[in-house]
């Protein structure tokens, strides 16, 4: 088993990535708590991180601040790591719409989700990963920070099947049905097991694929195999299998009977405080809600909406952390933040908004107190757990700064690339000053990217464009997901020549074509014109050799000469870089992909993408259709471990439902 991580890749280090990475080992050596990298967009800050994960040879948790930037981060180092245990935590939920109550209309909003299978088995070979070997780098989304199962008991109740093992099946059935495995002799799915005579099949909650097969003879285990679930090929023989629980949230018949027995005491004590307060409805109410709870825990070990007397089935004081998925990694964990301006404040932010809606639930009857405890981590409770972390971003925030006042600096590219060169011009005639620098990138076969500061002047701008004959197209929030992809795609072939937006042109959005990025009131001083957001914006056009920004303003704000100062430094640091080394910049070839085989459902019927265009609506009929596709394609990508597809699929899913 391999136990040290081994990286593969045709690339070795250059630019400025060797002493980073120097940087960063040393920094980890010296058991520096707190490190930033600090990498220019596009100087190829996951493989640095990667070559550090080589020397370092710990358990690696990696954050991202959503599900499509980890799906990325995930196909990256699986495709680094190709060897080690590479896994995917995120929130199974495809729908979730949490339990919440609204006083003044007298609202109660039921609990309603839908579990992603897929998602869900992902969890489980993560968590199992961490307790089966070293070489683990699990890529999680905030989800990481939210109540898990405990640990221990999560590894206690690990049910270890061996060659020669003396053990009657009923027993050994009465063990997985206690972790939460189903007997399902018909569907055979993950999380159930099926028994045929003295043959006893279970399907491991972590597996996609392979099941086991164990074999007796008499009270004896005489043999292991693992077999193909759909085909029934037999894969290979085993010796031992570790089985772990089907479910984070298993606790031992013992703990089970003693949660029950603190949830009935804690009911009492609430029922009195509502009593004293004069508040006989809510009293109705929760005794109601929660005695029906209590009567499902104890003839089935579980009732909907478990996780809210999770406090009780761990045995934690009131007030305590909750366990995370943080908790099952060893104390010396390295911790790398991914886009650590926007993932940090969110971290931040998840506890009040949780506790403001359980409060609600509370004071009103429909939850006990201790379910209040079943929430995320504070930010000084996830602090707490840190030994190590490594912040990664180009534009560092508040918290980086003040606790890495010496950054480790990404600057160079591998490619030789320069930052854009910046001009900023008087906002007086900037519209006839932009049509003609658009025309000037139409000659030249080069794509420009151009954001204002609201959805009006947007949606006024593109058809002012269009009017005067232009290739233009406007991306904004309300763009369905399908659409958004196929508008990328279209400009970077050439169907469009500019894209206009608001916010949705800074992370993540790679397109080599655009030479030209232009913002339009640059002076109007806020969020969308911040420091960050600015340098955010300018790097979308460091993917171009000729790339420029053109700032439209009437005053220099502090946001933007700090923004150009910043941009300046390292413009000159690259050059200086290429002059020494002989470099000349090239422009970063990136294949252009077929858009999503689901937008054509029907040969003989016009795409999803443009009846939506065209503003027509589809018939039920073909909405059933298009779902049914969707749905296979997104399966087949995660399958495909293409999670950023598989989760842009996944939001195209949900908006069509919701028009249903």
């Amino acid at each position: 088993m391999v136990q040290t991580f081994n990286l593969q890749s045709p690339y070795k280090p250059a630019g400025d990535q060797p002493h980073a990475i120097k940087q960063l080992i040393k920094g980890l050596e010296q058991d520096k708590r707190h490190q930033t990298l600090l990498g220019a967009t596009g100087t190829g800050k996951t493989f640095t991180v990667s070559n550090v994960l080589t020397e370092v040879n710990k358990p690696t948790l990696v954050m991202a601040h959503n599900k499509t930037l980890a799906g990325q981060l995930y196909s990256e180092f699986k495709e680094f790591f190709p060897d080690n245990a590479v896994e995917y935590f995120v929130s199974y939920y495809d729908y979730f719409q949490p339990e919440a109550y609204v006083a003044h209309t007298d609202t109660y909003i039921e609990k309603d989700a839908s579990i992603n299978d897929e998602i869900d088995k992902l969890r489980h070979s993560a968590t199992s990963s961490l307790f089966e070997r070293n070489d683990v780098i699990i890529v999680s989304s905030v989800s990481c920070i939210y109540g898990l199962g405990s640990p221990k008991e999560y590894r206690d109740m690990v049910v270890s099947v061996r060659v020669g093992m003396e053990i009657g099946r009923d027993e050994l059935l009465r063990k997985f049905v206690a972790i939460q495995y189903i007997r399902n002799d018909i569907s055979f799915t993950r999380g159930t097991f099926r028994v045929r005579g003295d043959v006893v099949e279970l399907f491991p909650a972590s597996r996609d694929e392979r099941c086991i097969r164990i074999e007796f003879f008499g009270d004896e285990i005489d043999r292991i195999r693992e077999v193909d679930a759909l085909t029934g090929e037999i894969i290979g023989n085993r010796e031992h299998v570790a089985v772990f629980p089907a479910s984070h949230f298993v606790t031992s018949e013992e703990k089970m009977v003693k949660a029950v027995d603190n949830i009935e005491v804690e009911l009492e004590e609430r029922l009195q405080v509502l009593k004293s307060e004069d508040k006989l409805l809510e009293a109705q109410r929760l005794e109601q809600r929660t005695r029906y709870d209590l009567e499902m825990m104890r003839e089935m070990g579980f009732c909907s909406g478990i996780e809210n007397y999770s406090r009780h089935l761990t045995l934690r004081p009131p007030g305590a952390s909750p366990y995370t998925l943080i908790d099952y990694f060893p104390d010396d964990f390295l911790l790398i933040v991914d886009e650590s301006h926007v993932t940090l404040p969110q971290v931040r932010g998840m506890f009040n908004g949780d506790q403001a809606r359980k409060q609600v639930l509370v004071d009103h009857g429909f939850r006990l107190p201790s379910a209040l405890d079943n929430r995320p981590l504070t930010f000084q409770e996830f602090e707490g757990r840190i030994r190590n972390a490594i912040y990664v971003s180009a534009t560092p925030g508040p918290y980086e700064i003040e606790h890495t006042p010496e950054m480790v600096e990404q600057i160079i590219r591998p490619t030789g690339l320069l930052d854009p060169t910046i001009d900023v011009r008087p906002i007086e005639g900037q519209i006839d000053d932009l049509i003609h620098e658009i025309n000037e990138r139409v000659k030249k076969n080069e794509r420009v990217l151009i954001t204002t500061l609201t959805k009006k002047m947007s949606e006024d701008l593109t058809d002012y464009l269009k009017e005067i004959g232009i290739k233009v197209q406007y991306l904004h929030s309300e763009v369905k997901t399908l659409e958004r992809i196929e508008i990328i795609r279209e400009l970077r072939v050439g169907t469009y020549d500019a894209l206009v937006g608001i916010n949705l042109l800074r992370e993540g959005i790679d397109l080599p074509e655009v030479s030209l990025v232009t913002i339009l009131d640059a002076d109007k001083e806020g969020f969308l014109r911040s420091e960050r957001a600015l340098i955010q914006t300018i790097g979308r056009a460091a993917r171009n050799s000729n790339g420029h920004v053109i700032m439209y303003a009437d005053r220099m704000t502090d946001s933007m000469e700090k923004a150009i100062s910043e941009t300046e430094r390292r413009r000159d640091i690259q050059r200086d870089y290429n002059t020494k080394h002989g470099i000349t910049p090239t422009t970063i070839k990136k294949n252009i992909h077929e858009v999503i085989r689901a937008t054509d459902v029907a040969e003989e019927r016009e795409t999803y993408i443009e009846k939506i265009t065209q503003g027509k609506k589809l018939t039920k009929t073909e909405k059933e259709s298009i779902l049914k596709v969707l749905e296979k394609e997104m399966k087949d990508a995660a399958k495909d471990l293409q999670f950023e597809l598989a989760a842009e699929l996944r939001d195209a899913i949900l908006e069509l439902k919701a028009e249903r």
